[in-house]
């Protein structure tokens, strides 16, 4: 019988991802970081940079040190491992859902502060 555990490969993949997603927020933040006091004229925009990237150099180290905590569970206890919790997914999906909704109320506050019909 072939033992369930894959040496390691899984959570380095799962790392990767991980890896790749703070990637992608780490550019978004770089770029409102840019973008939006130039936008909006006022340099208390640039905060939203400052904390998209506080976020992603938070979320990088986490998985990097789950991956490290898999990957020692694996080979301590192979294919019975306990593995630690998603909370970082969790925690993830609320940055993002923050995110998203305060993107809908700049938009709409610039709209009616302008005069555009949204």
């Amino acid at each position: 019988m072939t033992p369930l555990f894959d040496d390691g490969l899984q959570p380095e993949r799962t790392e990767l991802a991980w890896r790749r997603t703070a990637l992608a927020l780490a550019v978004g933040s770089l770029v409102a970081f840019r973008l939006l006091p130039s936008a909006f004229g006022d340099a208390w925009w640039a905060l939203g940079g400052v904390a998209g990237l506080l976020a992603t150099a938070w979320l990088y180290l986490s998985a990097r040190r789950r991956y490290r905590r898999v990957n020692e569970a694996l080979r301590r206890e192979g294919d019975r491992a306990r593995m630690p919790s998603a909370g970082v997914l969790g925690i993830l999906a609320l940055f993002v859902l923050a995110v998203g909704i305060t993107s809908v109320a700049v938009v709409l506050a610039v709209a009616v502060r302008g005069g555009a019909a949204v």
